[in-house]
């Protein structure tokens, strides 16, 4: 009888982390703000069926994959690379739209700089001196960068996009289970309690 209390705090503790990995599923399903209203327009364009809508597991991290492949290439028009790849997979649209513009002019001088240095690394090739973090640097040394560029872009696009797949789907079966073996130790502990009879006050004194 004592120990329900403390089987309680604990399923507390779990729920806490619960929250934790519902979280990614969540934050996953729902773009807003001017990403969601850019992405309501698209897929308006496009009249794309339901099935590109799917909040399932592989529905969504098909959509994360081919969003994070399609932006970290340097190219304009990178959503119209994920509507492209529409005919061939079955994926979230919206949350790869999102996805893609993660990249953005911020964000471009620090993922370019990242994608050219990963390239030297793989290539052997020496980076060049007073590297700028803007995009008219990137602009005006586009000569000297766009091998290393596109090398280190591919590799992020592919390698890193794999491990990410991979990563991300494990995350979201494991938060699956857990959730489910929090409800059923929570049903577990609400049965004992009420299979467990209350003290009569007489027995107390």
């Amino acid at each position: 009888m004592q120990k329900l209390p403390q089987s309680l705090k604990s399923l507390h503790s779990v729920h806490q982390m619960l929250n934790g990995k519902r979280m990614i599923r969540k934050a996953l399903k729902s773009p807003k703000g001017k990403t969601a209203s850019k992405i309501d327009a698209l897929l308006e364009k496009y009249h794309l069926p339901t099935g590109y809508f799917g909040t399932n597991r592989r529905s969504m991290t098909r959509g994360i994959a081919i969003g994070w492949f399609w932006g970290s290439i340097p190219m304009p028009m990178q959503m119209a690379g994920v509507m492209a790849a529409t005919p061939f997979a079955k994926f979230n649209v919206p949350i790869a739209i999102a996805v893609v513009w993660l990249s953005n002019p911020i964000t471009y001088p620090a993922l370019f700089y990242g994608e050219y240095l990963i390239g030297n690394v793989l290539l052997g090739h020496e980076s060049i001196d007073g590297v700028q973090l803007t995009l008219h640097w990137f602009h005006a040394h586009w000569g000297q960068i766009a091998t290393s560029l596109y090398v280190g872009a591919f590799f992020v696009a592919t390698v890193v996009n794999a491990a990410v797949y991979v990563l991300i789907n494990r995350l979201w079966i494991r938060s699956v289970r857990f959730e489910k073996h929090h409800r059923e130790a929570l049903r577990r502990t609400r049965k004992a309690q009420e299979a467990t009879p209350p003290s009569s006050p007489d027995k107390e004194s």
